[in-house]
């Protein structure tokens, strides 16, 4: 099998590309291109016509450059869009919501927190999900306002940050949760500074290596793996905005990627 055709990767600004990382990690063979659609993030804060409306401009834009396969790298859109996303292309989408299920079933408290956006705590795909996974469990939501805008200003690490995140964790410290989901992929960028605020009980679940391998087993089972290369492929990254952040987000994962700003 040999398809040298890349995967393409959407999300509403640099977050995504923590899943990019898994997927880079789980296949290397694979050329990828990442799509930052950070002139319009947040999608959480957005209406659902808005994120369909957007998810359709960054699948087109992928398709235009080939893409064999595309991967919903923001839980937003994959809650809200991917649905008609699939209805509308016959490119196979893979798609990220937040790890209900293991934390339902592995919490020790019967408590679970849940950090996400307001686009995607609302949305049908996330009700239903939460519907089967938690009749037994104390769930406690919290919309990430602020979040994503200070990662994407720059300011993940930041005490304001900190500070942010201690008022939003409150309830689910009150709650004595003993898993947290991460349900927003610029989220896990926050690790470090979560696990200042959380007891050490406390496990942090993102979706980002289930999405590796299910792109992994989605190109398996459709023959578009690229399995012979004479060299590793570049991976390429666009933003339509000054990519600036996005390349201190990418600083840690070597120099052999293309980063440029691009209007879509």
């Amino acid at each position: 099998m040999k398809d040298s055709r890349p995967i393409g990767i959407f999300d509403s600004g640099v977050g995504g590309t923590s899943i990019w990382k898994e997927i880079h990690q789980l296949l290397p063979n694979e050329k990828t291109i990442y799509l930052s659609d950070s002139k319009n993030a947040p999608y959480g804060i957005k209406t659902q016509e808005e994120i369909i409306r957007l998810s359709i401009k960054n699948t087109e834009k992928l398709l235009e450059m080939d893409c064999k396969l595309i991967v919903v790298a923001c839980n937003t859109a994959t809650t809200n869009a991917i649905k008609v996303l699939r209805n509308s292309y016959k490119v196979p989408f893979i798609g990220i919501e937040p790890a209900i299920k293991p934390a339902a079933l592995k919490s020790h408290n019967k408590a679970i927190g849940i950090l996400a956006t307001r686009g995607t705590l609302t949305s049908e795909l996330f009700t239903q999900t939460s519907e089967i996974y938690t009749k037994d469990i104390n769930v406690i939501e919290v919309e990430g306002n602020g979040l994503v805008e200070l990662i994407e200003s720059g300011k993940k690490d930041s005490e304001e940050a900190i500070n942010l995140l201690q008022k939003l964790l409150e309830p689910m410290l009150r709650a004595g949760i003993d898993y947290l989901v991460l349900g927003c992929s610029h989220y896990p960028y926050l690790i470090p500074s979560l696990k200042k605020i959380l007891p050490e009980n406390v496990q942090i679940i993102d979706s980002g290596e289930a999405v590796a391998r299910q792109t992994r087993a989605v190109l398996k089972e459709k023959e578009l793996l690229q399995t012979e290369i004479p060299e590793k492929p570049q991976p390429e990254f666009y933003s339509n905005i000054d990519p600036s952040v996005l390349a201190d987000i990418l600083e840690a994962s070597g120099k052999n990627y293309m980063i440029k700003e691009k209007d879509f």
